[in-house]
């Protein structure tokens, strides 16, 4: 997307683009102002975003040499995902004048397919020519462990002469022992499939869409195998396709993929299933593992943001963040197969002496102690008994007349996240009410949070409705209010201070 390179930072991207990638790993001397260096204003305390400037799409996450690597065309490593290295803010060193760098993503060669060396890792990646009106697919090359690429002579690898053809994700087959490529024909509502065995000559295999949403925009697809959790396939693995739609949304298809043609199941053209409910979760990319050391456990980090406001962000230090790393399953339910989503457990490592409470709540509000010096950087796990019908839910970021309203109705099954209220800033298209449909477990509607400085996370239904959101609370938006409108409903409550980051 032009997400990657946009005009406000094209001046900071071209000094970058001048430097090595060493110099942002040393570290941040007092004349570069390291007193306020990641305790800026709004800076998310256990969220990745870089030192400064621009993100938004993932572009590129891998598993390799014994790390994750993580681009946004610039370049963060990490040993678990939780905490991470920024080792480059612009990798691409000498792309023709003229051309962005758009989504793409990375891959490592250790056969040596593509003839650029074993060491080798490579970007593909959408190059974008506004003159033209022309998006193509490219190749850069890097040779120090992924940490800056030189653009191949060769490109374009793939070129349509289409003016919206973005975002390739490639993976390496193995049942054909080649590379295999999905990308987007935005404008069609169509993610194209390509085969190749070296990296740059590309043959069309087949189009997958139009399918479920399709109204503004089809985009930033990624593809890869889960396994099922539970049902009679349990422990057998299906393929999934995620495309992005709508500018501030994902969607998923969940089927089978034969070395040509994917083929959905369950698949209604009207509709598609979200990844997430909250507006902000978009653009996420899995990591692809090229060590084969991950058990068959596959990872997702997704943009926390929205391009309906996200220039328009009040942040000091830059724009953009990305969601907590999160572990992906399928489930059979029924309803159909539904992506599993739980936070990767490496976070409970930031965890700090917990706080309990529980009873039974009282019509009304109530305030719950102590936590409003936590500063809206913990974990909440919490535990509404639903045997009796009512309406009952919690306040975050709350103070000031201002708060994040989570309720729950026991008679719908209707979960409702509204932050109209939460921002300490007035933007029409910030303000948003989103909702889901989620059965309690056992008499139980269990919710794990997380919240950050600017953003909260909401993992309810065991993982299979998701609410991402950026917040923007001031800084006396620091309580946590339980609310009921009738008396009686029993609760438990445990929270965690989560540590920084970035100390």
């Amino acid at each position: 997307m032009r997400r990657i390179i946009i005009n406000i930072f094209s001046t900071m991207v071209l000094m970058a683009a001048n430097l090595p990638s060493e110099s942002f790993s040393q570290p941040i001397t007092a004349g570069s102002d390291s007193t306020q260096l990641y305790h800026e204003h709004y800076r998310n305390q256990y969220h990745f975003s870089p030192r400064r400037g621009w993100i938004s799409d993932p572009c590129g996450f891998l598993y390799y040499e014994g790390q994750y690597h993580c681009y946004w065309w610039g370049c963060a490593e990490s040993d678990d995902l939780v905490h991470f290295r920024e080792v480059s803010r612009m990798v691409h060193r000498d792309v023709p004048r003229g051309l962005g760098c758009w989504t793409g993503c990375v891959v490592a060669d250790p056969q040596n397919t593509a003839g650029f060396g074993s060491d080798a890792y490579i970007a593909c990646l959408t190059v974008n020519d506004g003159e033209r009106k022309n998006q193509s697919q490219a190749l850069t090359v890097s040779h120090d462990h992924g940490r800056s690429f030189r653009y191949y002579e060769g490109n374009p690898v793939l070129d349509i002469g289409y003016q919206d053809f973005r975002d390739p994700t490639v993976i390496w087959f193995e049942e054909s022992k080649q590379w295999l490529m999905v990308v987007s024909k935005t404008l069609e509502s169509k993610v194209a499939f390509y085969s190749s065995p070296d990296l740059k000559q590309w043959t069309w295999l087949s189009d997958f869409g139009p399918a479920g949403r399709t109204y503004r925009c089809f985009e930033c697809p990624d593809f890869f195998k889960l396994k099922i959790e539970n049902g009679p396939m349990k422990g057998q693995e299906k393929w999934v396709l995620v495309v992005s739609v709508d500018w501030d949304n994902e969607q998923y298809f969940v089927g089978d993929f034969d070395g040509t043609t994917f083929h959905a199941e369950g698949l209604k053209q009207e509709t598609g299933v979200y990844v997430d409910r909250g507006p902000d979760f978009y653009a996420s990319r899995t990591f692809k593992d090229f060590d084969h050391a991950l058990d068959g456990r596959v990872y997702s980090i997704g943009w926390m943001s929205n391009w309906r406001y996200c220039r328009d962000l009040p942040m000091t230090y830059g724009k953009g963040f990305w969601s907590v790393p999160r572990e992906l399953s399928l489930r059979d339910t029924p309803e159909g197969w539904r992506l599993v989503q739980q936070p990767k457990s490496e976070l409970t490592s930031l965890r700090g002496k917990q706080l309990k409470y529980e009873g039974r709540l009282k019509a009304g509000r109530t305030s719950v102690k102590d936590i409003g010096r936590l500063g809206n950087v913990y974990e909440a796990e919490v535990c509404f008994d639903t045997s009796a019908s009512g309406s009952f839910g919690l306040n975050l970021c709350a103070g000031g007349g201002r708060k994040l309203v989570v309720s729950y109705d026991t008679e719908g099954h209707s979960l409702v996240v509204d932050r109209t209220q939460v921002a300490d800033f007035r933007m029409e298209k910030f303000e948003h009410t989103c909702h889901a449909k989620v059965a309690p477990i056992n008499n139980q509607l269990r919710l794990r949070i997380f919240v950050d400085k600017c953003s909260v996370e909401i993992f309810s239904e065991d993982g299979t409705s998701v609410f991402s959101l950026a917040t923007f609370a001031a800084d006396d938006q620091t309580g946590l209010e339980l609310f009921s409108h009738d008396n009686g409903t029993r609760y438990r409550l445990d929270i965690w201070p989560l540590k920084s980051i970035w100390e």
